[in-house]
């Protein structure tokens, strides 16, 4: 058989405990105590009970067994006085010639004769010398064959008490025969003057034995039977089918008995024995109560308990699982705070506070968390943003060289040709190409300022390329006013007129369209240039090498970062082109003013 180890028990208890919710364990463990406990209680309490309840009917026995051993120690002691009073009075000092033997006998009969079957006086012969109250023998009897005379024989002045048998010794006309119990003494007689031995005989009635005994057997728990030193019974509610066969009895084993209280088994029904000697005649008081009926009467009480106890452990896994989710319903809330911080809202005040102190003290603690780190991610996220923000600037300040070069050197051109009002005009337009560019250091500037720019920018292109593109521009004046950020017009002319005019001969056309719209700026740039092949269109917003348009080294990933970066990610470029029909740029950008704007309101977050 594999041995039964507790370590690796509990080890897989451990182990599954951890596959369970804190309020199943909860429960389950109270209950499994609460319920461990009072069975303990319940089964201490019964069998205590129980016990007691035993002992109780035990001791009960045994006061109503001395009661018996007393009842009956008294009717002996009063036959045994009969007796003596027979023998020291009577016969000691009388000469069996005298007729007063038999008067004296008949005056003790008299006073006794309720407890008395009869009283004789028999030689060691067998000769009847004296009887009360018949006085002739039956014929035929022979007193020395009897089982009082023989066993009586050698015991002088001894008492000897026999079994119960039926006394037909005598005869009258109007005798009856009665069960009796003899008791017999050997004496000495004294005859002419000699001294013989001889027997006095005192028939007790068994009736007042077996009234004694039955009185108490009327009481229904067990039964009391009386046996002899050698075992035989004296009396026994069911004497006569024992003495038929048709019922047994552990008289020879319970005669060995001491005196006291025993649990015996007999016949495969285990039974309490109490046993008491009656000491002066080696007969001993037998009180038999079976178990089953000791505890019988409990049989309703072990009812009653389970009763109790089935309703008291529903109870206490009523109670268990109400206590258990007092006390893990705030941990659950926690938990709920906790997937929604691991699911990436650093909200402190969603953190759930409350519960029992240990509880409330783990939420505060886990918010102070949350707090620390959000102000390190949004320090971290301000680092990045102004790295962005550094990095975006610099390439901002990229100037394509040749761009200005060839710019300077159209001017240069114009002064040679002596077209000085051109030349005037492109240095102008420069000087404030630059001037919005710088802004003052500002990243931010009006829409206005940002079409005057891209306007610039135009006119010093528009000569360059010596008027190869017409470009339109209709912006709603309903928009002027509102911010954007600067420099992000100019990168996509200069994308429409590489794509629009380039190395073609055909005239390009450049329409730049500003309008409001669900609450929100859009700016387009439209050309009607070559057009963007589909796989290089999807790449040019996500891959910064590849959205650098030439000139201003200002590419279109720079721009949808810079709107994303002081705007919401909801803001942004997006490119639409066909083949041989042209490209759309349009920018979307939140409807907000330099005061909104500069007050906080729609701040990058």
């Amino acid at each position: 058989m594999e041995r039964f180890d507790l370590r690796h028990y509990f080890h897989r208890v451990k182990r599954a405990s951890k596959r369970r919710s804190i309020q199943l364990i909860i429960s389950l463990s109270f209950t499994i105590v609460a319920i461990l406990s009072m069975s303990f209680m319940a089964f201490a309490f019964y069998t205590n009970y129980i016990n007691t309840a035993k002992q109780a009917a035990i001791d009960n026995n045994k006061q109503v067994v001395d009661q018996m051993s007393w009842n009956l120690n008294s009717y002996l002691r009063n036959m045994m006085g009969i007796s003596n009073s027979m023998y020291y009075s009577v016969i000691k000092n009388m000469d069996l010639t005298s007729d007063t033997m038999t008067k004296e006998m008949d005056i003790l009969y008299e006073a006794n004769k309720d407890s008395l079957i009869s009283i004789a006086c028999i030689s060691q012969d067998g000769a009847l010398i004296s009887a009360a109250p018949i006085a002739t023998r039956k014929a035929g009897v022979d007193f020395t064959e009897q089982d009082w005379f023989t066993n009586t024989e050698e015991k002088i002045e001894n008492f000897h008490f026999s079994t119960p048998h039926v006394q037909n010794m005598f005869e009258s006309s109007n005798y009856r025969y009665f069960w009796v119990v003899s008791l017999s003494r050997s004496v000495d007689l004294n005859f002419m003057g000699y001294t013989r031995r001889g027997i006095l005989l005192v028939d007790m009635n068994y009736s007042a034995i077996e009234q004694m005994f039955s009185r108490v057997n009327e009481r229904g728990a067990g039964y009391v039977y009386l046996v002899d030193s050698d075992g035989e019974i004296i009396y026994h509610p069911k004497q006569k089918a024992i003495y038929a066969g048709l019922v047994k009895e552990n008289n020879l084993v319970d005669v060995t008995y001491d005196d006291g209280d025993y649990i015996e088994t007999f016949e495969g029904d285990k039974r309490a024995v109490i046993v008491k000697t009656i000491g002066y005649t080696g007969w001993k008081i037998v009180s038999v109560v079976p178990v089953s009926e000791l505890t019988g009467d409990y049989n309703q009480l072990r009812v009653f308990m389970l009763v109790i106890i089935t309703f008291t452990i529903f109870l206490i896994v009523f109670g268990n699982v109400i206590i258990s989710k007092i006390v893990t319903d705030p941990i659950k809330r926690l938990e709920a705070s906790l997937k929604d911080i691991e699911e990436g809202a650093l909200d402190a005040e969603q953190v759930y506070i409350g519960g029992s102190h240990e509880i409330r003290h783990l939420g505060r603690t886990i918010k102070s968390l949350v707090v620390q780190m959000r102000n390190i991610m949004d320090e971290r996220v301000k680092e990045q943003k102004e790295k962005r923000k550094s990095e975006l600037n610099a390439l901002q300040a990229q100037i394509n060289p040749h761009f200005l070069y060839n710019t300077l050197d159209s001017i240069v051109w114009m002064i040679e040709t002596e077209k000085y009002p051109e030349a005037i005009s492109m240095i102008t337009s420069l000087a404030s190409l630059f001037r919005i560019s710088l802004s003052k250091g500002n990243n931010i500037i009006t829409i206005k300022d940002e079409i005057t720019h891209a306007k610039n920018y135009l006119a010093i292109q528009k000569v360059r390329y010596k008027n190869k593109f017409e470009a339109n521009i209709d912006i709603d004046p309903a928009i002027e006013d509102c911010i954007t950020i600067k420099l992000i017009i100019q990168p996509l002319i200069e994308n429409a007129i590489y794509h629009a005019v380039g190395d073609y001969d055909d005239e390009g056309v450049i329409d730049i369209v500003g309008y409001e719209k669900d609450g929100d700026i859009f700016i387009e740039v439209r050309d009607n240039g070559m057009g963007i092949p589909p796989e290089t269109l999807e790449n040019l917003l996500k891959d910064k090498s590849q959205s650098k348009g030439k000139g201003s080294g200002i590419g279109l990933w720079n721009i949808n970062q810079r709107i994303n970066l002081y705007f919401k990610e909801e803001y942004g470029l997006t490119l639409e082109s066909e083949l041989d029909v042209g490209t759309t740029a349009t920018i979307h950008l939140p409807k907000m003013t330099m005061e909104e704007y500069q007050g906080g309101e729609g701040r990058e977050k």
